[in-house]
């Protein structure tokens, strides 16, 4: 059975370089839009919805129980098929920077440079992953959503009422998965492979995955080169779009 390609997003010019953008975890393609017209200036933008998430088919034959990075790796590298794109820069927050780290580390052919945007290499102890799957399990992302602002934001921020709706439809057992495999991730060993051009950006109060996380990324790939973004926490591009958006576009050329 083939399977099913996951939900995407095109924007820019047909023939400008191919820039992938990845999200966090319980978000959709949306948390890119407040970077995507200016990047789509000069790049062929491809945002891509995790499995369950947004647009994306969700169920066993797109990502099951014992999944890893590497799943979703190549399901981005299937989007890229399709879309005749051999190789493309990338861009990718928390979990979906993580796939960024192995897409890098496993296919350096295919990946020119690279963005990871408040994101680990390791996103802690499995325990807490875990619990959470089984929260998620047992009565949907509900109790995530409510505390979601509180993990995503610093406290003035208010405007995330439509990345909690999105957070609110995610299918309960692919967002399950996902917690699992955040709980497995471990690059570290994979990060002198990189060998694109990489830049690192962390939000100051990110507790999901603070500073020390976005340099040890930077310490351990070779050349790479970190900004962090005052005045915000885990999805720093929402809270803070010019920032990010001027770091990515210095970095992408």
């Amino acid at each position: 059975m083939t399977t099913p390609l996951l939900h995407h997003r095109v924007d820019g010019p047909g023939g400008a370089p191919v820039l992938v953008l990845g999200p966090s975890l319980g978000t959709s393609l949306r948390v890119w839009e407040p970077q995507t017209a200016g990047l789509a200036h000069d790049h062929r933008v491809v945002r891509w919805d995790l499995p369950g998430h947004g647009g994306s088919p969700a169920g066993p034959g797109v990502l099951s129980a014992g999944a890893t990075v590497a799943d979703l790796g190549r399901h981005v590298l299937r989007i890229a098929d399709a879309l005749g794109a051999r190789s493309f820069a990338y861009a990718g927050i928390s979990l979906g920077g993580a796939v960024g780290t192995w897409l890098a580390a496993h296919h350096p052919d295919r990946v020119t440079r690279l963005a990871l945007v408040c994101t680990s290499a390791h996103f802690g102890g499995p325990g807490p992953w875990r619990e959470r799957a089984r929260l998620v399990r047992a009565e949907g992302t509900a109790p995530v959503a409510e505390s979601a602002p509180a993990r995503w934001f610093t406290p003035a921020f208010t405007g995330h009422d439509e990345l909690v709706t999105d957070l609110l439809s995610a299918d309960r057992e692919t967002y399950a998965v996902c917690c699992e495999i955040l709980a497995g991730t471990d690059l570290r060993p994979y990060l002198a492979r990189i060998a694109a051009p990489t830049l690192v950006i962390a939000g100051r109060e990110d507790k999901a995955t603070p500073p020390a996380h976005g340099r040890e990324l930077a310490a351990g790939i070779r050349g790479a080169r970190y900004v962090e973004v005052p005045d915000a926490a885990h999805l720093a591009g929402v809270e803070r779009p010019r920032s990010v958006l001027t770091a990515l576009q210095v970095h992408f050329g």
